[in-house]
């Protein structure tokens, strides 16, 4: 019995592995293939992809012809409550773990292996900054007019919304900046959507470069080096 079971353990770890390596290497070559290579269009509205090493945000111009993101994710939920911030950064991703973990060093293992599990809510990171520093975890974008009214809308079908079509706001003490708040978001956070998946979809969205399919920001940035 003990020898059968050992067997079976064994078995069920190398398949685990194996499983896990597929998974890692798929990851890695679909990072590295690229959709729309060479975009070709007006240079007219600039958007940033920006990283904080492991999560990636879109960031946009508060207000534009096309939209005012202010009539939605207003100033007042956010610490500041500053009219003047001109850029806004969103991303996506599981809602416990945003509310729970402000930092890496608050991370916690349930809250991981819940998060990847595909059965959790998830939330919109909204953060409104005054300036936007390019460097090599910022890289700056510019689309045509067009392309930003498909950007908008890929967003925008992110969040939930009321029966009114507003935008809801977490109601949360939790803040990771001044100019941020949460959002009640749509999805749910797995090993095969992370908030990088969610941001190459909105590069994808917008006909910029971008990979076939990442759960890291590495292969996202590397299309912008």
């Amino acid at each position: 019995m003990n020898n059968r079971f050992l067997k079976y353990t064994g078995r069920f770890c190398i398949i685990l592995i194996l499983l896990i390596g597929i998974y890692f290497v798929t990851a890695f070559c679909a990072s590295r293939i690229t959709v729309n290579p060479n975009p070709t269009n007006p240079k007219e509205i600039a958007i940033y992809i920006m990283t904080n090493g492991v999560h990636t945000d879109i960031v946009v111009p508060t207000v534009t012809a096309q939209i005012d993101w202010t009539k939605e994710i207003s100033y007042q939920n956010t610490l500041a409550a500053d009219s003047t911030y001109l850029y806004l950064a969103m991303g996506w991703g599981d809602k416990k773990f945003y509310l729970e973990t402000p930092e890496f060093s608050d991370l916690k293992l349930s809250n991981g292996l819940r998060a990847i599990s595909g059965l959790s809510t998830s939330a919109m990171h909204t953060t409104y900054y005054k300036n936007i520093p390019e460097d090599a975890n910022c890289k700056k974008i510019i689309i045509s007019k067009a392309q930003y009214l498909q950007l908008i809308d890929y967003i925008l079908n992110s969040f939930k919304k009321d029966k009114a079509g507003h935008l809801i706001n977490v109601k949360s003490k939790v803040h990771y900046d001044v100019g941020d708040a949460f959002y009640e978001a749509r999805g749910s956070y797995s090993i095969f959507k992370t908030c990088n998946t969610w941001a190459n979809g909105a590069l994808k969205a917008c006909g910029q470069r971008s990979c076939l399919w990442t759960i890291f920001d590495t292969g996202i940035f590397l299309k912008y080096e």
